[in-house]
């Protein structure tokens, strides 16, 4: 007898084909979500940074590195060449102003003196000579004087008398003519005498005067050839501390080159090298600080350098408040050089994704912490710890401050936890 077999409702491959279509329904949905719409991206929290808007003081500084350096240094170059002979002090030395440092050799320049002193006392005979002469010649010019006076009178009395006589008619006018004559010639003779004597004078007193003019210039040119052999021995200028002396006995040096430099150790100051970038933000007065042994010490720009080499240009500052204990010639410092006064803002730390976006949009993380969705923001200032915000966010707010080097163009990120 036949039985009935009642027939299955589910039957497996009814089960598997209704899985299949299910799947094949999840994956299209699946596919419709991630491709329409924003991109996004999960991201484990554990591998970005995030950071938390804050309301604060905000000043625009930069780092740079500064050097501490004397005050006042000066420089020891030659004035003239030779070959270091002797060494009085070594490098390092604390100096008094004039003291001798090292002596140089130069022949040359000893030999000019030697025969600069000789053409000296060669022009100082021969002006003594020419005031000898000059003498000389006034005294001749005084005794001629003395005669022409001398005869001068004796032709006077001879024609007073003859012209008395004559007018008593004791004497003819023959004789009277003669005497008469006589005495106009000494007359004349006397005038030119007279101006003879005072030319002389004249031309002595200018050949004299010419000969010490002489003799003065070369008085000078001899006390400056002594000058540059005195120079020979290199003194200290100042007083201070002797550094960077390079001179070995029996070197040579030429004229101009450098020997050392003393340094004034009266006080400090601290050279920086910035960036070229901020040239036109750099001026005198412009504040600084730097932290040493835990205490925070003020500076001031005193000078800025503004030849630029290699991208940077130099500035010295002076400390505002005392130098601080201990510091040393050469030693380098850390210092934050205030471009702003302080300010209240938004500060946004610093991060990597500024490399990615320049500061023109970030990832704003969602009030419930699982997602971050990209947001438009506008930065201002900066300095090496905050960038000053300016519109996009507010206090409170949380932003992916780290790199966006592996995000592409995802719209959103899926934030997870491991």
């Amino acid at each position: 007898m036949d039985r009935v077999i009642q027939k299955k409702t589910w039957t497996q491959k009814r089960i598997l084909t209704i899985a299949g279509i299910v799947a094949i329904i999840i994956l299209i949905g699946g596919s419709y979500y991630f491709t329409s719409g924003k991109s996004r991206l999960n991201v484990d929290t554990e591998r970005i940074t995030i950071s938390e808007i804050k309301k604060g003081s905000f000043q625009e500084f930069i780092p740079v590195n500064g050097i501490v350096l004397p005050v006042t240094t000066i420089y020891l170059d030659a004035v003239e060449g030779g070959r270091v002979e002797e060494k009085f002090v070594e490098d390092g030395a604390l100096m008094k102003k004039g003291q001798p440092i090292l002596k140089l050799a130069n022949t040359d320049l000893e030999l000019s003196l030697s025969n600069q002193e000789t053409s000296v006392f060669n022009v100082l005979t021969q002006m003594q000579l020419t005031r000898n002469a000059a003498e000389q010649n006034t005294i001749r010019q005084l005794n001629q004087m003395a005669e022409v006076d001398n005869a001068l009178a004796e032709a006077e009395r001879v024609y007073k008398l003859n012209k008395h006589l004559h007018d008593e008619k004791a004497i003819g006018s023959q004789e009277l003519k003669q005497s008469e004559n006589n005495h106009k010639y000494q007359v004349e003779r006397k005038k030119l005498t007279e101006e003879t004597l005072q030319k002389d004078k004249v031309s002595g007193k200018q050949q004299v005067s010419q000969m010490g003019q002489s003799y003065a210039r070369m008085q000078n040119a001899l006390a400056l050839m002594r000058r540059k052999v005195g120079d020979l021995i290199v003194r200290a200028p100042v007083d201070g501390q002797l550094t960077s002396l390079d001179a070995e006995i029996g070197q040579s040096k030429n004229k101009g080159e450098r020997l050392g430099q003393v340094d004034v150790l009266s006080g400090f100051k601290v050279r920086a090298d910035i960036d070229e970038h901020y040239i036109s933000r750099i001026f005198t007065g412009l504040m600084g600080e730097v932290t040493l042994a835990g205490k925070d010490y003020k500076l001031r720009i005193r000078k800025v350098y503004t030849q630029v080499n290699n991208g940077r240009f130099q500035v010295d500052m002076d400390f505002v408040n005392g130098v601080p204990e201990g510091i040393r010639r050469g030693q380098t410092l850390q210092i934050r050089l205030a471009l702003s006064d302080e300010t209240q803002a938004f500060l946004l730390a610093k991060g990597g994704f500024f490399q990615q976006t320049g500061g023109n949009w970030i990832f704003k993380v969602a009030d419930n912490g699982s997602m971050a969705y990209k947001t438009d923001i506008q930065l201002g200032r900066q300095n090496p710890d905050y960038y000053e915000v300016l519109q996009g966010l507010k206090p409170g707010d949380k932003v992916v401050t780290s790199s966006y080097e592996n995000y592409g163009n995802m719209q959103e990120l899926v934030l997870k936890e491991k």
